[in-house]
């Protein structure tokens, strides 16, 4: 049975804190819907209604154009381990761009001022609605590791190699919309998302 919370209780912080994994899901009012995993060593809790990820560099910039043109933006985390549990997290996102003042202090506060290979920006969510459901659903798996290959990709790509890349493979979503990558990464402000 799913239940509804206004914000993040102690509990729902325990369960996020103890994940390995997580998913973002997000959508323009049309095209494709993105849905993406995450290693949870990104994610901080911030507050009992905000949350943020470090995002690195990958093919794709889908969530950073969905935030751009509508705004929603849904994490989601599955229990793998231990006692079955689904949480989803409801809210309006936005980029934090690399460099930029709010990135650079939540990198400080929140991060241990370690900016990993391949860093592209932070994605900051206000939460709206926080649900629960049984999970009864989702297999038992063993966590095996963090996989070295996106970090020792960016090491071989260096500074100006990612910075090519992200302007070769970021700035548009699969439907054509801008991210707001290079005006960000140009002007190291945030970008107008909503």
């Amino acid at each position: 049975m799913a239940k509804q919370f206004p914000h993040l209780e102690p509990t729902h912080r325990e369960f996020i804190q103890r994940q390995r994994l997580f998913f973002t899901a997000s959508a323009a009012s049309t095209g494709h819907v993105n849905l993406s995993p995450k290693g949870l060593d990104a994610l901080r809790i911030l507050s009992d209604t905000a949350v943020a990820y470090l995002d690195r560099t990958g093919s794709g910039n889908e969530t950073a154009a969905h935030l751009l043109a509508d705004g929603r933006l849904t994490l989601m985390f599955c229990a793998f381990e231990g006692p079955p549990l689904i949480l989803r997290l409801y809210g309006r996102g936005r980029v934090l761009p690399r460099g930029g003042p709010e990135y650079t202090r939540l990198l400080a506060s929140d991060f241990g001022g370690v900016e990993p290979v391949g860093a592209r920006q932070m994605v900051w969510l206000d939460l709206e609605l926080v649900q629960t459901s049984c999970g009864y659903g989702v297999p038992l798996y063993e966590y095996g590791g963090e996989r070295p290959t996106l970090t020792k990709w960016a090491e071989a790509k260096g500074p100006e190699g990612l910075k090519t890349y992200r302007h070769q493979k970021n700035l548009l979503s699969i439907d054509g919309l801008p991210t707001g990558l290079v005006e960000a990464e140009d002007t190291g402000h945030e970008s107008p998302a909503t």
